[in-house]
Formats: structure tokens, sequence, C-alpha cells
């Protein structure tokens, strides 16, 4: 009886093998897929992400469904609280990651009186950006304590912010009593921020230029202009410049023209930051 050769290599395979084969690659093909199919719902996630972080406009009505009046704010002499419209641009720009977003045309400007006499301001540059000072009446005038600045930069999907919070001493005068054309005063303040490791420093001067009258809303309205320019160190370092006028009356900003630049950490490393913009009041009247 003659015997059964074995396979040999070359032979044609089993349906079994044959079978399996087309397992496998019916598996690789799946997982392929798989791993496409969540690739781009990766990339479609982050364009998302990114378009609803990108810094837009903010509008009146934003601002005024954020706006709390305080029943127990001081009846003093501050400006009418309530959200005010203001017209401006301007640029905030980061070297690393190179990142740039334009603030306004439309720029909130809300007031809030609390009830120590003291008010705040806040200007809403952007949906990414905004700046909030506080005023409080002292013997020498009109004087900002502190404030705080928020931003956000969308890095692809994911929104990096932070909140810097500054305390200034008693010698900064936004309006002074007093006023004398060219008059100085030095300016200080110290301030942490959420992102930023270590303390910021900003001194500086103070210069009164003038009380010019400002046509604002088909009204003249009498306006203390001042110079304030910071020198800062620590967590961040560089230079800023403000001119700034006030209404003389109330001490409600009638305008304002900035030019920052800094070097400052963040997450991704030491970077240049720059902010140039401006603002002007456009409505006299408040709305709340």
């Amino acid at each position: 009886m003659d015997g059964v050769d074995p396979p040999r290599a070359g032979d044609a395979p089993s349906g079994r093998a044959t079978a399996a084969h087309g397992v496998r690659h019916h598996r690789v093909r799946a997982a392929l897929l798989v791993v496409l199919s969540l690739v781009i719902l990766f990339v479609l996630v982050s364009v998302v992400l990114t378009l609803e972080g990108r810094a837009r406009p903010v509008s009146i009505s934003q601002a005024v469904n954020r706006y709390h009046p305080d029943p127990s704010a001081d009846p003093g002499t501050h400006p009418a609280p309530g959200v005010y419209s203001y017209q401006g641009t301007g640029t905030d720009s980061l070297s690393l990651p190179p990142l740039s977003q334009a603030e306004g045309p439309t720029l909130p400007g809300t007031v809030e009186v609390h009830a120590d006499g003291c008010w705040s301001f806040r200007i809403d540059y952007s949906t990414n950006h905004w700046q909030l000072w506080t005023y409080c009446a002292g013997r020498s005038g009109l004087a900002e304590t502190g404030g705080q600045v928020w931003q956000s930069w969308m890095v692809g999907p994911i929104a990096e912010t932070n909140l810097s919070t500054l305390r200034c001493s008693p010698g900064l005068v936004s309006i002074p009593l007093a006023p004398g054309l060219d008059k100085v005063w030095p300016t200080r303040c110290t301030g942490t921020s959420t992102q930023i490791h270590g303390a910021l420093l900003s001194v500086g001067t103070t210069r009164f230029l003038g009380q010019p009258v400002l046509h604002i809303a088909g009204q003249r309205i009498p306006s203390v202009h001042v110079e304030v320019q910071w020198k800062l160190s620590g967590a961040q370092a560089g230079t800023e410049r403000d001119d700034l006028w006030f209404d003389a009356r109330s001490g409600l900003p009638l305008e304002n023209r900035r030019a920052i630049h800094v070097r400052t950490d963040t997450p991704f490393g030491a970077s240049n930051y720059t902010e140039d913009g401006e603002f002007v009041l456009r409505s006299l009247t408040p709305r709340t």
C-alpha cells in the first residue's frame, strides 16, 4: 500500500488555513477602520473646540445679562452703575506659542458700585480677555486700589487661561483733588497669577496732563487726562504705558490707550507678550 507523502513547501494551503488567513485580514481591516474613525473624530472635535474658543466681540446684551447690581451700594460720588457702550480696537499677541487675537470693535464697560463706596470698572476686550479696575475715594483724590486681568488662549483644542490679581498702594491716584500741570506722583502695584509662578511688581509714575473737554454722544464732558508709565519685574518683566481720560465729575473712564510689552512665563516656556489697543466711550447712559 503506497504511503502518503507529507505536504511540501509551496503546496496550496488547506481550506482551514485559508479561512484563518481571511479572518486575520478582516480583523486588521476592522482595527484600521476603528483607528481611522477615532482620528477623524478627534480632528473634528479639535476643530469645533478651537473655533468655539476663538476670541469674539462681547455684546452689550451679554454684559447686561452678567451684571448684578448691589442694593446696598453706597450712593456717593461715582459713575451711574450699569453697562456702558465703548468702541475700540487692539491686538494681544504671544511669541510662544505664536498666537494672536483681536479686541473689539464693541467693548462693554461695566460699572458696579460696592457697599464701601468703592466701585469697579470692567472692560470686555473680547470673549477671551477682560480687565477690571477698582477705584476708591481717597484723601488725594480718586485712587486705583487694584484690579484683575483674565485671558484665555486656544492652543489647538485646549484653552489655557490665566487670572492675574493686582493690589496697588494708596498713592496710585487717577484723579487728583489738586491737579497741577505735569505734576508727577509715584505708582506701585503687586500681583500674582494663576498660571505664572512668583509675584509681579509694577512701579512707575503717573503724570497729570490737563483737563480737556471731550465731545461724547453729542455732549461736552470735562475730563482729566493722565499718563501712567510702568516698569514690570519679577514674574513678568517689561514695560506698560497708559494714556487715560476720566470724567472729571464721576471718574468714569472715557478713553484708554495702552501699549504693553513684557516677557512672561507660559505652560510652554518663556514668551514675549504684547498688547496694543484703545477704547472710547460711545454712550453716556448705562444699560441695566
